[in-house]
């Protein structure tokens, strides 16, 4: 077979060398075209470097073609999967640190709340770039494979505006069945699930083991397992409180909903320190920029590290290499994908971006019917939804005003912070992201202005409830291999025993 694979963002180490192996593991992959494009052309030339050296030590004839220019690598391309972090990690600081000032108190900050609504407008920006680009060279039956967060509005906006067929592809789906799986004392394989709702805040609501479904025992099981009941607190009282397990790791849900990180005297009560995807401030910032920075300055010793071997039995969990296997090859794959709704799950809008079992194979993505989510899930959805649906609006037409109303529907952002403060934040967030925001010129300048004037809300010389500090190349020296693995990790919290 021979068909050609973009990679947009391909300077992220994780991701990019994961799906290269899992993808090269197909034996009828051997021949495939690979492009790998980036704006940072230092980081680009490093990770092409390991691909290459990965595909010439397996055996297989194919060079990659890394470029800066966008179009050069989408030329032909029947498959392009996207990795961007539009502002690179600068950006990404201002997501945490401007709404600390406000109270605002983030684990991650890539998906809702003050950090995961101004992600989206930089990345949407981006997308709509990226998908004229694709239309206008990339092969008629492209299909984008987006990771890039935040998954839903960013999904939401290709689809709807981008003019590009687009699924988003997520692991927390995994790393909750495996956990569920752990607790009731049964193999992953044993145990069959039906997971439903949206990225990030998706409900196993069927849990099957021989016939028998097992989810009004997971209660039970979370609170007697000597990990996760310290661990998933958060996790563990929506459970309690709504009646079945969410997707996400306790960090990040903490963040999506308004009870648990809106009195700094209580955040420490619901997280824990072991592991940053656990509730950590800022935890994610945190290790992002240790990985990079160990990644720059320990490149040449990776490159003296044993290759990636190509087989079977060491693919990933991410779904991207399984759904072009399966539209390739017809070999039949069930995950979990994020598409448009259109009637998937019943009590969501038909405009969402949902995240629902799908099946793979020559006949294409197959999203069967759900019906409608219990009531209390689909209302914890719907009012994320509505913030998706706002911050999406805003980006596409840059229009602060729908901006600043998706800052103040958000849970966690509207439980801490009263309406000046909000329009305050905003104007703060707009002004640090003036760089990747060329839809808010007019409101830029504006806000600009306004923050001079000096006529401005006190704030807080802030750092959160549990900041840690970032890590020196010399601290990071002392264990080496901890070290490496963040840095090559597309998973960042995919280690999250308790380390005390």
């Amino acid at each position: 077979m021979s068909f050609r694979v973009a990679f947009i963002g391909a300077g992220s180490i994780g991701f990019t060398r994961g799906i290269m192996r899992d993808l090269l593991a197909v034996p009828e992959f051997a021949g495939i075209e690979v492009a790998f494009t980036d704006i940072n052309a230092h980081n680009l030339e490093m990770v092409t470097q390991l691909c290459q050296r990965d595909i010439d030590a397996n055996g297989l004839d194919i060079r990659i073609q890394a470029t800066t220019d966008r179009r050069e690598a989408l030329k032909g391309a029947k498959y392009v999967l996207c990795t961007i972090r539009v502002g690179g990690l600068d950006a990404f600081a201002t997501d945490i640190d401007i709404p600390l000032k406000y109270g605002v108190d983030q684990c991650v900050g890539d998906t809702l709340s003050a950090g995961g609504i101004m992600y989206g407008q930089r990345g949407i920006a981006a997308m709509l770039d990226i998908c004229k680009d694709i239309r206008e060279v990339a092969a008629q039956d492209v299909l984008l494979l987006n990771y890039a967060n935040p998954m839903a509005m960013m999904t939401w906006a290709c689809n709807r505006y981008g003019g590009v067929r687009t699924v988003g592809l997520c692991h927390g789906v995994q790393h909750g069945h495996r956990q569920i799986a752990e607790v009731l004392g049964l193999e992953q394989r044993e145990v069959d699930i039906v997971c439903a709702g949206i990225n990030h805040q998706t409900w196993y609501v069927q849990i099957r083991h021989e016939g028998e479904d097992l989810t009004g025992r997971l209660l039970e099981a979370f609170e007697r397992h000597p990990d996760f009941s310290r661990t998933e607190k958060v996790r563990i009282d929506m459970l309690r409180r709504f009646g079945y397990y969410s997707t996400e790791s306790n960090g990040h849900l903490s963040e999506y909903v308004p009870w648990y990180r809106k009195r700094p005297e209580e955040i420490g009560d619901w997280i824990d320190m072991g592991s940053w995807i656990n509730g950590e401030t800022g935890g994610y910032l945190r290790v992002c920029t240790e990985g990079r920075t160990w990644f720059e300055t320990d490149f040449p010793n990776w490159m003296k590290e044993e290759p990636k071997l190509f087989r079977a039995e060491d693919r990933g969990i991410e779904h991207g290499s399984y759904i072009i296997e399966g539209l390739e090859t017809g070999r039949v794959y069930r995950g979990h994908f994020n598409t448009v709704n259109n009637g998937v799950i019943a009590n969501l809008p038909d405009d969402a971006i949902i995240e629902a079992p799908g099946y793979v194979d020559r006949n294409g993505i197959s999203m069967p019917h759900v019906g409608e989510l219990p009531l209390g899930p689909a209302a914890v959805c719907n009012v994320s939804i509505s913030v998706q649906r706002l911050a999406v609006e805003a980006a596409v037409r840059g229009d602060d005003q729908l901006l600043r109303q998706a800052f103040m529907m958000d849970p966690l952002v509207g439980a801490v912070c009263n309406p000046r403060e909000i329009w305050q934040m905003v104007d703060e967030m707009l002004v640090a992201g003036e760089p990747w925001l060329p839809q808010y010129g007019s409101a830029i300048a504006e806000a600009t202005a306004r923050l001079a004037s000096g006529n401005l809300l006190p704030t807080r010389d802030y750092e959160g409830a549990a900041r840690k500090r970032i890590k020196t190349t010399e601290e990071m020296r002392l264990d080496r291999e901890a070290a490496s693995k963040n840095a090559g990790a597309s998973d960042k919290g995919e280690d999250r025993a308790v380390k005390r």
